[in-house]
């Protein structure tokens, strides 16, 4: 009873306040997505913003970018995902853009063009099976992926977003368990924290489906 008694007390004494953030990445993986350039070529770009459920990956990019003319044009990708040790890497490839000449937009938060994205964040490329773009070697997750459908959003005309379909997932074997899972204990995804990286802490638990 007790116990009980002092959580309703302490849960009174919470309050929140309206804030007013620049960004709203409130915890979510990165990844890094493989797009064909018009020579053939493979543009790799940090995303901050996507999630899946079942076979369907939804991106969010930036307008400005390489990755979405890209992918307009050809509408393959590969979502590469880094663990968190990889993270020096992914920042590397941060300031980094394929567009040339850099759109204004980009050259006031300093951005420069690189061609090379693989040599500049001392990343391997690695061919693909279903699609044109080249995996990122390093990444222990990397996903094929076709696009299936990309929309504006009305309320924010500045970005997109791309539904896509997983055609087959690759994953390096000492994350893999039981032929078909990840081992969760050995797997350690980077995450992007209100502009923060951080991998993750303890397991508290896992859900009934797990």
């Amino acid at each position: 009873m007790f116990p009980s008694f002092w959580r309703v007390i302490k849960m009174s004494q919470i309050t929140h306040q309206v804030i007013k953030p620049k960004v709203l990445y409130y915890g979510t993986p990165v990844i890094i997505l493989s797009t064909l350039n018009e020579d053939g070529s493979t543009n790799i770009s940090p995303l901050s913003s996507s999630w899946a459920l079942g076979n369907c990956l939804v991106l969010g990019l930036g307008l400005e970018g390489k990755a979405i003319e890209n992918l307009k044009n050809r509408p393959e990708c590969v979502v590469n995902v880094p663990s968190s040790d990889l993270w020096t890497r992914v920042e590397a490839l941060a300031p980094l853009t394929g567009k040339n000449p850099v759109p204004e937009y980009k050259l006031q938060n300093s951005f420069r063009y690189e061609k090379d994205k693989f040599t500049a964040a001392g990343f391997t490329s690695q061919g693909s099976e279903h699609v044109q773009p080249d995996r990122i070697l390093e990444c222990p997750l990397q996903i094929e992926c076709e696009a299936r459908n990309i929309r504006i959003p009305e309320h924010n005309p500045s970005f997109a977003i791309v539904e896509a379909e997983a055609v087959v997932v690759h994953a390096h074997e000492n994350i893999v368990i039981n032929e078909n899972h990840v081992n969760t204990k050995e797997w350690n995804p980077l995450i992007y924290n209100f502009r923060h990286y951080f991998g993750l802490g303890q397991e508290l638990g896992k859900t009934f489906r797990a």
